[in-house]
Order: structure tokens, then C-alpha cells, then sequence
């Protein structure tokens, strides 16, 4: 055989392009007008184990509850129904944990979906923005994150946290 027939692919994705193209592609199935985010959990061995995206809780429809982002009455906003991306991925995992695991997500998780990452014992979080960085939500996460030895880093840029 020639050489060129025998030579593998080298324009591939890695391991971490591939697993925050999945969360990017989840956040596709969002219904929500202003935000899609997506997370995809990883076990050690690279095998997806949980795949969300932000949307309202089972059985509640979606066109019936609000989508807004602001209103006179919080209750006629998106904000006290929408379940965020990093809990669907929880909930809908195929193994029977993910501890010890790697989320991969669009955007840096607010302080409530950081409790529920540390509680299932994902130790990894990659993300991809971090638009809202000095808000209370993610700082309050990662100090929770900080404290419970749960890493995070950019996906593009490389740094650890």
C-alpha cells in the first residue's frame, strides 16, 4: 500500500474540542429566545455519561410558561421555572454516577448549578464563556468550587484555575 493510503487523519478534533462541540450542539435543543447553553459530562475513560440543555422541567410546557427576561412580577419571567443546562445533564445521566467526572459547558455555572455539581461530584468544570464573571452567581460558585477542590479552566485559553 502507498504511504499516503496508510497515514491517519491529523485534523481531527481532541478529546475536549469534541466534548464542548457536544455541549454546543445540545444547547441547540434550547426553546429559550435569549440563552442556549449546553453541558456534556465525561467520564476518565472519554465516554459521554450525561448530555442537557437549559429548558422548563419535564411535563411543564413550554408554551405556556414565560420566556422573558424581565418583568414587573418575577413570576412572568423565565427565571424561577428554567432548569439550567448543568442539572439536565445531571439528571439525565445513563451511569450510576458521575463522580469523578469533567462537565463540559457553554457558559461558567452560577452558584446553583456549582452546588449541584460538587453534591454529584463532578471535579472538573471546562467552559467555554465567562460573561458573567463578576456577578454574585459565579463568584459565590467559584468559591464553592474553591473550596469543594472542584477544578475549572477556559476551554480556549488554557488557564487553570
Amino acid at each position: 500500500m502507498s504511504e499516503v493510503l496508510c497515514k491517519k487523519r491529523d485534523d481531527y478534533l481532541e478529546w475536549p474540542e469534541y466534548f464542548m462541540a457536544v455541549a454546543f450542539l445540545s444547547a441547540q435543543r434550547s426553546k429559550d429566545p435569549n440563552s442556549q447553553v449546553g453541558a456534556c459530562i465525561v467520564n476518565a475513560e472519554n465516554k459521554i455519561v450525561g448530555i442537557g440543555y437549559n429548558g422548563m422541567p419535564n411535563g411543564c410546557s413550554d408554551d405556556l410558561l414565560p420566556w422573558r427576561r424581565t418583568a414587573e412580577n418575577i413570576l412572568d419571567t423565565k427565571y424561577p421555572y428554567v432548569c439550567h443546562a448543568e442539572l439536565n445533564a445531571i439528571m439525565n445521566k445513563n451511569s450510576a454516577d458521575v463522580k469523578g467526572c469533567s462537565m463540559y459547558v457553554a457558559l461558567f455555572p452560577c452558584n446553583e448549578c456549582a452546588k449541584l455539581i460538587i453534591q454529584a461530584g463532578i471535579k472538573e468544570v471546562i467552559f467555554m464563556s465567562d460573561k458573567y464573571h463578576n456577578s454574585t452567581e459565579t463568584t459565590a460558585a467559584r468559591l464553592l468550587f474553591e473550596m469543594a477542590g472542584v477544578s475549572f479552566r477556559c476551554n480556549d485559553s488554557g488557564i487553570n484555575n
